[in-house]
């Protein structure tokens, strides 16, 4: 049977090229071949690297300029552009967007899925809540005729969805993200605390972490970026930032096991709680739909703007040995649920849903 081929879309800033270098090399034993478009920035060597031994998956540099990062709507329109010629071009069997706003015109040649890891209008409601900023209207706008002309829309939580839906009135259907890092030596426990992610994000709410630090007698690390490609930058204090890692350092920080935080206000998924728990790290996490909907049972909640509480919680679990293997061998149990196998298997099966509803 010859090799269906998918046109994915990615950008290499953050979580959306773990989500997509996993979810290519999941897909090629299921009959698929892919090719990476990559918008913004070019991916480093160290992310090339990652799928270079793959004859399943293609890449192309695109140039084009990131959706959220652009100043108005025409560069993204001159993507959808670019990128259905380039379906063509391909003659790929399906196109697979990260953001619907890639899809808001309607052109392509072939059918599109349309995942939406995040949104600014949802991310608004979560971390600011009232009325947009103009800038945030035109995009939401997008976004809202993108679910429309998609032939599905895929959302990475049951909780992300809901938000979807009150923002856009559409319920797109929920396929969880899977992760996979390599897997270091096990080294033995540390007594330490980890966060990782855009750090700089008003979303992730690391200003929180930052006051809970001070008040733990443990250091707490820090990874990710502190400075936004749009000049946003985070000012921390009590956190030690130690810069962006790549897939094999942060494998390595998450063999120690360190207590593993999260404050977030806005998630719609959450890979870096994912590699934490999938390394058996306990877990603390802000008490929000999206983590209760994948860690409930397996994880301690806080209230995501109680420092204290994060202090408290982080002390507990430092203080007791037999309470932090607890806590980390149920969250790693509970991770086997979210591999990429299984977000493979599950996107097929829509991929065919798309084509079924296309053809129909």
């Amino acid at each position: 049977m010859a090799m269906r081929h998918l046109l994915l879309t990615c950008d290499a800033v953050g979580g959306v090229w773990q989500y997509s270098t996993d979810l290519a090399r999941a897909l090629e034993p299921l009959g698929y071949q892919v090719t990476l478009a990559v918008m913004g920035p070019s991916p480093n060597e160290a992310a090339r690297d990652s799928i270079a031994g793959s004859a399943s998956i293609g890449l192309v540099d695109s140039g084009l300029e990131l959706d959220w990062l652009a100043a108005d709507p025409a560069p993204v329109i001159e993507a959808e552009r670019r990128l259905a010629e380039m379906a063509g071009d391909l003659g790929a069997d399906l196109v697979q967007l990260h953001t619907p706003a890639l899809v808001s015109m309607g052109r392509y040649p072939c059918p599109v899925i349309a995942v939406q890891h995040s949104c600014v209008a949802t991310w608004w409601a979560a971390v600011h809540g009232g009325d947009m900023p103009e800038d945030f209207v035109w995009r939401t706008e997008m976004v809202a005729r993108g679910l429309q002309h998609a032939a599905v829309a895929i959302s990475p939580s049951t909780a992300f969805a809901e938000a979807v839906r009150r923002v856009y009135g559409v319920m797109p259907f929920t396929v969880h993200n899977g992760r996979a890092l390599p897997v270091p030596a096990r080294k033995p426990m540390r007594d330490y605390v980890f966060t990782a992610g855009r750090l700089w994000d008003d979303g992730k709410n690391v200003r929180v972490l930052d006051e809970a630090a001070a008040r733990i007698s443990a250091p707490f690390l820090a990874a990710g970026p502190v400075m936004a490609p749009h000049g946003a930058a985070l000012a921390i204090e009590s956190l030690q930032a130690i810069g962006t890692l790549d897939e094999f350092g942060l494998a390595e920080r998450l063999s120690e096991r360190p207590v593993f935080a999260s404050s977030a206000l806005y998630e719609p998924f959450g890979l870096a709680v994912l590699e934490a728990a999938s390394a058996g790290c306990a877990l603390i996490l802000s008490d929000i739909a999206t983590f209760r909907e994948l860690w409930e049972g397996a994880a301690t909640f806080v209230d995501a703007h109680d420092a204290k509480g994060y202090a408290r919680a982080i002390e507990h679990m430092l203080s007791s040995r037999a309470a932090r293997l607890d806590a980390g061998g149920r969250a790693q149990e509970r991770a086997h649920r979210y591999i990429p196998a299984a977000m493979a298997g599950a996107m097929a099966h829509h991929y065919a849903m798309a084509e079924q509803r296309v053809a129909a």
